[in-house]
């Protein structure tokens, strides 16, 4: 049995295809609300909330491997079920942060996560994923409103990585061997920047897209009023303001443990430009 949680998010759903489609099994997908989740067939619905640990209880029963997503609620608490259920293997997303700038609060707090998963005594496997295409969401409203794009550090590239392809490296971890034990840096195929994600957009939709650099003091205060001033901060520094090489790094863990190339940002927009008309 594996369970994936967060099955109706962005990795989660993508997850729970590749799965399916490889014969990997019995599935189950946890959710919030099991009657509005839409699952590939022969995938099990269960519900549980990460802020009540004890709800996940009933979906942890019989489960050998775990996807877990960091951060969503109490780690500790979570972990704790996962071991007491007997789960044998966790596949955990942490951040590339974790390694690129692990003084930022958020990575600090990955960290330890990844120390409590590591001490846990269950066997695991690590993937830090750099930032992901989808978070070019944020976007979307502003789109659909044919109004401008604005963002800071307009022309700094990082190598975005597209969430099916974290799937992907995550359906080879809970399915096949070699990867106990691993801690795996996930990027894209090559660095891109706001502007060119725009025009990759601008182009799926087959219409223009206005853009605008805004300086990080009005990305800032545009940010901090949503999540905070420490956050603000920490997403800044790791999307311009503070990158190093091994931040804009390109690397080819995707192809090396998929046997695939990493997925281009174009590819995304275009499976994506629905949400943007």
């Amino acid at each position: 049995m594996i369970l994936v949680t967060g099955a109706t998010g962005n990795i989660g759903r993508a997850l729970l295809r590749e799965l399916q489609a490889c014969g990997a099994g019995p599935l189950r997908g946890l959710t919030r609300d099991a009657a509005r989740a839409t699952f590939p067939q022969n995938v099990e619905a269960v519900e549980g909330d990460f802020a009540e640990p004890e709800s996940l209880k009933p979906a942890l029963e019989g489960v050998r491997s775990l996807f877990l997503v960091s951060r969503l609620g109490s780690d500790a608490d979570i972990l704790d079920a996962a071991q007491a259920a007997g789960v044998e293997h966790v596949v955990l997303v942490s951040s590339i942060t974790a390694q690129t700038h692990p003084h930022l609060g958020p990575a600090k707090e990955n960290l330890a996560v990844e120390r409590l998963l590591k001490e846990s005594g269950m066997a695991w496997t690590i993937l830090r994923p750099t930032q992901f295409a989808s978070n070019a969401l944020m976007w979307a409203a502003s789109i659909r409103d044919r109004e401008a794009v604005r963002a800071p550090y307009a022309d700094t590239g990082l190598p975005t990585i597209h969430p099916a392809d974290i799937a992907s490296v995550a359906r080879a971890a809970l399915t096949e061997p070699g990867h106990q034990g691993r801690t795996y840096a996930l990027t894209g195929p090559e660095p891109v920047t706001a502007r060119q994600q725009v025009e990759a957009i601008a182009a799926a939709l087959g219409r223009d897209v206005p853009f605008m650099e805004i300086s990080r003091q009005e990305a800032h205060a545009r940010m901090a009023a949503v999540f905070g001033d420490e956050a603000a901060d920490a997403v800044l520094d790791v999307t311009g303001g503070d990158v190093n090489d091994e931040l804009l790094a390109v690397r080819d863990t995707v192809s090396r443990v998929t046997g695939s190339p990493a997925r281009p940002f174009q590819q995304w927009a275009a499976e994506n430009a629905g949400i943007f008309r």
